[in-house]
């Protein structure tokens, strides 16, 4: 499992990554995975670590839908009902990418990662070289950087005056639509 670096001045970086975070864009990456996913739609999906029970089958609900819509998920999958999101969509044919919020050396891969892995759709992503442990500051990072690859997003619960509100907020400065799942989760 090697671990490459992407840099802002090859093909493969995503240039909204710049237009966004402005001087607080990464001038690297570090990635596992296949690269050519950047390139492709992506929805972000963003959940609070505590939600009410009814968002939870909701969202499973959800990311069974996400397994038929033919975009990529990119999402720190880190709460609950993100990592329970993660498993639906890894048993589907979509393709995911997963940021995390230190760095990726010492990584152990889950036996259900390893299979999207070498089918080619899905890639580990970090911002961070050396950080070896998540912390508010590098999972405030990680979202930020999550909201700058998304191409819509899809906020299945933001507890009010948390995180994932003030991702929501961000998200909307920079006028990055819902999705369609989004607006029919907030209906249900």
């Amino acid at each position: 499992m090697d671990i490459l670096t992407l840099t802002s001045s090859q093909i493969q970086w995503p240039g909204q990554l710049d237009e966004r975070l402005q001087k607080f864009a990464p001038s690297r990456l570090w990635i596992i995975g296949n690269p050519e996913i950047l390139a492709m739609r992506k929805i972000g999906l963003f959940c609070s670590q505590s939600c009410p029970e009814n968002t939870v089958v909701n969202a499973s609900n959800t990311a069974r839908k996400l397994c038929g819509e033919g975009t990529a998920v990119v999402s720190g999958f880190h709460s609950p009902v993100e990592k329970e999101c993660l498993q639906i969509l890894l048993q589907g044919k979509q393709s995911v990418v997963i940021c995390l919020a230190r760095a990726l050396g010492k990584i152990r891969l889950p036996i259900e990662w390893q299979s999207a892995l070498n089918d080619g759709r899905l890639l580990l992503l970090s911002r961070f070289e050396k950080s070896r442990r998540a912390d508010k500051e590098t999972a405030r990072r990680r979202n930020e950087l999550v909201a700058a690859l998304s191409d819509e997003v899809l906020i299945i619960h933001a507890e009010p005056g948390g995180h994932i509100a003030e991702i929501s907020q961000l998200i909307d400065r920079w006028g990055i639509p819902r999705s369609k799942l989004h607006r029919e989760l907030q209906n249900d």
